[in-house]
């Protein structure tokens, strides 16, 4: 059986953490690891006692630059396959089996969770903002995605020590996806639902504009 470990960033996320912590080891994964980047609050304690593994950094580095601690952290620790999802509820760790499963069975390397592909699984101020982030990372990487933006991601272990990003905010997700082509890594995308609160909404309603 193959190691899968989550990787979550969270940054700020006392209220919700530890509720993701729970509902991804409801699914049978329990190799989990949070990586607190700066928070000013109990983000760090409330992961831990739901029962993750939690790195800290010490000031705010940013997505980009905790998932990729992360990610490196699950690979020192022996995973085969990594998935990377969001710390504010609006994944479902119900979709971690399908993103795996193109992986678990050898057939790709890389599986991006898609919210374009699940109709109804995002806001339409949302779409239009994918569109142009799925139109840029095209020009910038030469892939046509349909969800440019999903921080929902599985990566085999080879992957993941290919991957040598360097972005440290939500340019991130695309330079993974550049990384993908000059790597010539396997790929495919995967429907996952997307549950968007008045809490996570915010909260990508800052990003949005940051």
């Amino acid at each position: 059986m193959k190691a899968v470990y989550i990787v979550i960033p969270a940054y700020d996320e006392e209220k919700l953490i530890g509720q993701v912590v729970q509902d991804v080891a409801k699914e049978g994964f329990t190799s989990i690891i949070v990586v607190d980047d700066g928070s000013s609050d109990t983000t760090s304690q409330a992961a831990q006692s739901a029962g993750a593994i939690v790195i800290r950094h010490r000031i705010n580095r940013g997505k980009g630059a905790a998932t990729r601690t992360g990610i490196e952290a699950a690979v020192q620790l022996g995973a085969d396959i990594v998935v990377t999802m969001d710390g504010d509820g609006q994944h479902s760790p119900k979709d971690i089996h399908a993103v795996i499963q193109p992986i678990m069975e050898n057939k790709y390397e890389v599986v991006l969770g898609s919210r374009q592909i699940s109709k109804g699984a995002m806001p339409s101020h949302k779409i239009v903002h994918n569109k142009i982030a799925n139109t840029i990372t095209l020009l910038y990487s030469g892939i046509r995605v349909q969800d440019s933006q999903s921080g929902f991601r599985a990566y085999s272990r080879h992957a993941c020590t290919l991957l040598d990003t360097t972005s440290d905010s939500y340019e991130y997700e695309s330079e993974i996806i550049r990384l993908i082509a000059a790597h010539k890594l396997s790929y495919v995308e995967a429907p996952i639902s997307t549950l968007y609160t008045d809490y996570s909404t915010s909260k990508l309603h800052k990003q949005d504009i940051s």
